[in-house]
C-alpha cells in the first residue's frame, strides 16, 4: 500500500483546473506549477503523526518548523516516528519521503492529499520547506496564528486540508526581496519578520543593502569609526527632497539618526535566514553612495582635507570614494570581514549612480587614468569595480552590481542587477553575463502603490499590484541561449520616504505576493482575478501575522 501511495506521489500530474472551486479550495500564492484537484479532505487530529524517512538528510528542522507552527495554533502533539517504526499507532499520518533520484528538483517538491494520509516528497531539506508552506496554505487561515485557537463556543476548529495533488518547482532560480536600511534603519526583530514573510512566499533571496551616503549600518571591527561616526546623521529632511515635489519644505527635523547592526546581530540573521532557506546577499555601496564612510574616513575620498558629513537629505551626492591604494586596501578589509558574516555566493557592491566630477577635477585620477590606458571616467569606474572584483573572486565569492557596472566595460565573471529599464539586463546576458531582472518601472515598492492623494509620502512614481503580476522577467528581444542568463526577478524597498517597519509592510504587501508568483509560477498561469481570489484567503493569513498590508487590489488608476 505504501509503495503504491509513493507511486502516485512521484507520477500523477495534471494540469491545474483554474476557476472558482480553484480558488476557493486551493488559495495557495504562489500558485504550484501542477495542481489536480481531488474529492474529500484530510483532517489532522491528536493521533496524527509525521512519518520522517530512515535518512535525515537535514530534514527535521522543516519537520519541527511546520510542527511547531501547527502546534502552537492546533494544540496537537504531531509526535514523529520513521518510517520503519511498528509503534506508529491507527490513525491519519504526514509521510515525508525522500524523492527517488533526478526526479524532483533542488527546490522542487510533490504534495499529495488523500482522506487518510499527506505525502511530501522531495530530494532536498529546502525541497520539504516549500512543501510545508504549501501545505500550511491549504489549511484554514487560523494555521498562521500564533496562538492557540479556539472558536467563540470554546471548541476547537476542524483542521483539514483539501485533497489534491500538486507537483511544484520554481520558474526562476532567483526570487528576491530588498530591503534599505540605510536611509532609515530596522532593528533585528523586524528583519527576522521580514524574513519569514519571504520564505512564506518561496522567495529565497533577501538583498540587506547596508550602507548608503545617510548611514552606514554594519559593524566592521578594523574600522570602528564607520559605526562610531558614519552611522549617525545629525537630522533629517521633512517632507520631500526635491524642490519641485509639493511636499518640499526644505525644514530638517533637528534629531540625530542613527543605529547599526553588531556582528553578533548579523550572525544571528544569517543564522534565521538559513533555519528559513533564504539567502542574504549584503550589500557595500561603491564607488559611490559613500558618505558614511568618508564621514569616518575622509582620507578615502578625493579631497582628504574636506570634512564630509553622513548626508542629511537625499539624494546622489558627488562625494565618492577615490581610487587610491588606501582606499582599495580599506575596501579589501572591509569586504573581508562582510564575507566572514555572510557565506552568499553573491557579494554586492552598488556601483550604481556614481558622478565622476570629482574623479575628472583629481590629479591623482586623471594620472591613473593616462597610467593605466583609460580613456574617460567610466572606464575609470570599471577599473575600480575589476580591482574589487578579482578580490572577491580571490575569496571564491562573485560580484554582483547595479547595471552601471556595464559602464566603461563588464568586469569578467561579474552579475547584473538590471534596475534601469530592462536594457541592462539584455546587455548582459548578449555579453554572456547572468542578470537579475528589477526594473524601477515594475518592481520598486516605493513608488505610490494608488492614488497619491490617499497614501503616505513616497519617492514618486506609480506601481500598483496588477502592474507588477503583469511583469515578465525574460525580455522578449532575447534569444533562447541569451534568456537562460535571466536568473530571476527581484523587487527593490527604498526608504527614503519609509520610516516605519509598520510603513514597510504596508509599502511591500500584497506587491510582493504578486513578485513571487512573478518569479515562481509558470507564465500566463492564471489572470489577475484569479490571484486576487487567492489573495482575499491569503489576507486572512497575513492578518494573523500582524502584516499591516495595503488594500489596493482594484484595475490600476490611469494617473
Amino acid at each position: 500500500m505504501f509503495k503504491k501511495f509513493l507511486l502516485l506521489l512521484c507520477l500523477l500530474t495534471l494540469p491545474l483546473t483554474h476557476g472558482l472551486f480553484a480558488q476557493s479550495q486551493y488559495p495557495i500564492i504562489p500558485l504550484p506549477t501542477k495542481l489536480t484537484p481531488k474529492e474529500g479532505q484530510f483532517q489532522f487530529t491528536k493521533n496524527t503523526r509525521l512519518i520522517l524517512p530512515l535518512a535525515d538528510k537535514g530534514l527535521m528542522p522543516v519537520v519541527d518548523f511546520f510542527a511547531a507552527q501547527l502546534r502552537t495554533a492546533s494544540g496537537l502533539p504531531l509526535e514523529y516516528f520513521s518510517a520503519n517504526s511498528t509503534a506508529i499507532p491507527k490513525g491519519t499520518h504526514v509521510f515525508f519521503i525522500e524523492a527517488p533520484a533526478g526526479k524532483v528538483g533542488p527546490e522542487g517538491y510533490r504534495l499529495t492529499i488523500e482522506p487518510d494520509r499527506i505525502g511530501i516528497v522531495a530530494a532536498t531539506p529546502k525541497g520539504y520547506f516549500y512543501g510545508v508552506q504549501t501545505l500550511l496554505q491549504l489549511l484554514p487561515a487560523e494555521a498562521f496564528s500564533p496562538q492557540l485557537v479556539k472558536k467563540a463556543d470554546g471548541a476547537a476548529p476542524r483542521w483539514t486540508a483539501p485533497c489534491v495533488q500538486i507537483e511544484d518547482e520554481p520558474r526562476f532560480g532567483y526570487r528576491g526581496l530588498h530591503l534599505d536600511v540605510g536611509r532609515h534603519f530596522f532593528p533585528v526583530p523586524f528583519i527576522k519578520k521580514y524574513i519569514d514573510l519571504i520564505a512564506l512566499h518561496k522567495l529565497n533571496t533577501f538583498h540587506w543593502h547596508l550602507t548608503e551616503d545617510q548611514g552606514w549600518r554594519i559593524e566592521i571591527k578594523k574600522y570602528p569609526k564607520l559605526t562610531e561616526i558614519g552611522s549617525k546623521r545629525k537630522e533629517t529632511i521633512i517632507g520631500h527632497a526635491s524642490r519641485n515635489n509639493k511636499a518640499y519644505t526644505g525644514k530638517y527635523d533637528g534629531q540625530e539618526y542613527g543605529g547599526f547592526y553588531t556582528q553578533d546581530e548579523i550572525k544571528d540573521v544569517v543564522r534565521y535566514a538559513q533555519s528559513r532557506f533564504v539567502t542574504i546577499i549584503p550589500e557595500i555601496e561603491l564607488p559611490g553612495h559613500a558618505l558614511g564612510a568618508l564621514a569616518a574616513y575622509p582620507e578615502l575620498g578625493c579631497n582628504p582635507d574636506k570634512i564630509y558629513q553622513v548626508a542629511t537629505t537625499w539624494g546622489v551626492f558627488e562625494d565618492v570614494f577615490c581610487p587610491r591604494e588606501v582606499t582599495f586596501n580599506f575596501l579589501e578589509d572591509v569586504l573581508t570581514e562582510v564575507m566572514e558574516l555572510f557565506p552568499s555566493e553573491y557579494i554586492h557592491i552598488g556601483g550604481d549612480e556614481c558622478p565622476k566630477k570629482q574623479w575628472q577635477e583629481s590629479r591623482f585620477c586623471q594620472e591613473l587614468m593616462k597610467k593605466q590606458g583609460l580613456k574617460d571616467e567610466h572606464e575609470l569606474q570599471s577599473y575600480f569595480i575589476q580591482r574589487i572584483e578579482k578580490f572577491i573572486n580571490a575569496k571564491g565569492r562573485k560580484l554582483i552590481g547595479w547595471d552601471e557596472i556595464l559602464e566603461g566595460g563588464l568586469s569578467p565573471n561579474a552579475t547584473v542587477m538590471s534596475w534601469r529599464g530592462i536594457e541592462g539586463g539584455i546587455a548582459a546576458a548578449r555579453q554572456n553575463h547572468d542578470a537579475v531582472m528589477t526594473p524601477g518601472s515594475h518592481v520598486y515598492l516605493d513608488h505610490y502603490q494608488t492614488d497619491p492623494q490617499n497614501e503616505p509620502l513616497a519617492i514618486g512614481g506609480y506601481t500598483p499590484l496588477a502592474k507588477i503580476y503583469g511583469y515578465e522577467p525574460i525580455p522578449a528581444s532575447l534569444k533562447p541561449a541569451e534568456a537562460k542568463h535571466i536568473l530571476g526577478t527581484q523587487a527593490n524597498v527604498w526608504t527614503e520616504y519609509i520610516k516605519s517597519s509598520d510603513h514597510v509592510e504596508y509599502m511591500v504587501f500584497p506587491r510582493a505576493c504578486a513578485l513571487a508568483e512573478v518569479a515562481w509560477s509558470l507564465k500566463e498561469c492564471c489572470t489577475y482575478a484569479d490571484f486576487v481570489a487567492r489573495l482575499n484567503t491569503h489576507f486572512k493569513r497575513l492578518d494573523y501575522l500582524k502584516v499591516k498590508y495595503a488594500k489596493h487590489t482594484d484595475a490600476p488608476l490611469k494617473l
